[in-house]
């Protein structure tokens, strides 16, 4: 394997370049998720006020629903040898997978802001107690700044490196997260209660369901757009269809679930309903600062060059002019602008909660039309004819209407918006949502009406 820079983009991987392996997927996405940016959302489950065993009950059962789900979407990229958003023109047309790659652009930027937002906030904090000084508006910056640069770094150099580092950043996060479960251990409370007055919602079930969605399915969801950028590398030669589904479910779940149960650990341990990341360091022994530090930039990396990486594949897919190199510096810029603009500290339950949801809306309605075009052509792609679009040319079985399949664009407008109507978060509740007394159905109602009005538009008459 060499040690070169990638540039491949989203054209077809070439078979010589497809030696990768199913392992490398588990490598990717446990490595990656080690990271501050997903414990956030085990802490945001306390923050909706449910008790310890209530939000550990939402994470698990979110995560390994919308895994199972998300499971399958490794098999576009891998069918196709091109990142998932391509692939899904053999479906959208060439030029209607734009659909996908804009959706997986805004779902990497926002996990690329949320990166650097608790990576730098943690080097700061972190730094601030160890010299005795201060946190500032300076230092903060200065934290957001190492993270992005680092983030960037590996970003361009590509898939190889990419998958080298996460195959020690696993373990060593790992170890990390060991240390901060025996130094917080005598702070934290199994019968923690949470407290019913503040559930977000009002009442248990809404509040529960909601953590199961936010801080359970969305983050494997938020993954369907990726799964491709790893399973293209992985030749059909070398693995089967069943043995790669199986591969990127246990890859989810357990890359997903652990960093998140341990967010709300941490929340219970030390909270602090303003900042994840301040009461984590606020509340650790000294001896744990530095392993803190290496936490917010370790941690940093898997998750943030593996969605920066994302990125430039989107947006080179979106304009094909671009370089994947290119694309990828831009969006870095993007991200990390975003985050010295709003820091991501205003009213973080509610920016973090909407966004997610309404992400995870037009991201599952996408998937589930997607996934049911696959099986119903049996897995059938022509690589060639997929990446008209990206050599600027025309025609080819994908070209459908100017290279628009209108129909599966139209269907994924009715899905995405009857999961927004279906969304019952902290400060927006869908016509759906409130006509069922507040429960949230966003991600059902965008996979079932997504799926549904696609096959209907898609019916053949007789």
């Amino acid at each position: 394997m060499s040690n070169s820079i990638e540039v491949q983009g989203v054209e077809t991987v070439q078979e010589n370049l497809r030696t990768g392996k199913p392992s490398s997927i588990i490598s990717v996405f446990v490595g990656s998720n080690l990271s501050l940016s997903v414990m956030v959302f085990g802490w945001l489950s306390i923050l909706y006020g449910l008790s310890w065993w209530q939000a550990v009950s939402a994470i698990l059962v979110g995560t390994a629903v919308a895994s199972a789900f998300v499971s399958y979407s490794s098999l576009l990229g891998w069918r196709a040898a091109t990142n998932n958003s391509v692939a899904s023109g053999a479906f959208f047309g060439v030029k209607g997978r734009l659909v996908a790659s804009f959706v997986g652009l805004l779902l990497c930027i926002q996990y690329v802001a949320l990166t650097i937002w608790t990576g730098g906030e943690t080097l700061s904090s972190g730094w601030a107690r160890i010299t005795d000084s201060k946190s500032s508006d300076g230092s903060m910056a200065f934290g957001y700044a190492v993270i992005a640069i680092a983030i960037v770094l590996f970003a361009l150099l590509g898939y190889r490196w990419i998958l080298k580092l996460n195959s020690w950043v696993a373990p060593l996060m790992g170890i990390l997260v060991v240390l901060s479960v025996i130094a917080l251990w005598s702070n934290f409370d199994f019968s923690y209660a949470g407290d019913p007055e503040l559930y977000a919602l009002g009442t248990l079930w809404p509040t529960w369901l909601l953590a199961a969605l936010t801080c359970g399915a969305a983050g494997p969801i938020s993954y369907v757009t990726q799964t491709g950028d790893w399973s293209r590398y992985i030749s059909e030669s070398a693995t089967t269809q069943k043995e790669l589904v199986r591969t990127t479910f246990v890859a989810m779940f357990v890359g997903l679930s652990i960093p998140t149960v341990f967010g709300a650990f941490v929340a219970v341990a030390a909270f602090d309903e303003n900042s994840f990341a301040g009461g984590f360091v606020a509340q650790s022994p000294s001896w744990l600062l530095l392993p803190l530090l290496l936490i917010g930039l370790i941690g940093s990396l898997g998750q943030g060059s593996i969605n920066l990486y994302s990125m430039g594949l989107d947006l080179d897919a979106i304009l094909p002019k671009l370089s994947r190199m290119k694309s990828t510096a831009l969006v870095a810029g993007i991200s990390t602008g975003l985050v010295f603009i709003g820091k991501f500290v205003y009213d973080a339950e509610v920016a973090v909660t909407n966004s997610v949801l309404f992400l995870t809306c037009l991201a599952t309605s996408w998937i589930a039309i997607s996934l049911y075009a696959f099986f119903r052509s049996k897995g059938s792609i022509n690589k060639e004819d997929l990446q008209v679009f990206n050599s600027r040319k025309s025609g080819g079985l994908y070209w459908y209407s100017n290279g628009w399949n209108f129909r599966a664009v139209f269907a994924w407008i009715l899905g995405s918006a009857a999961g927004i109507f279906g969304i019952s978060s902290v400060d927006y509740v869908g016509p759906i949502a409130d006509a069922l007394n507040g429960v949230d159905v966003s991600i059902p109602a965008a996979a079932i009406v997504g799926l549904a009005a696609f096959a209907i538009l898609e019916r053949k008459p007789k």
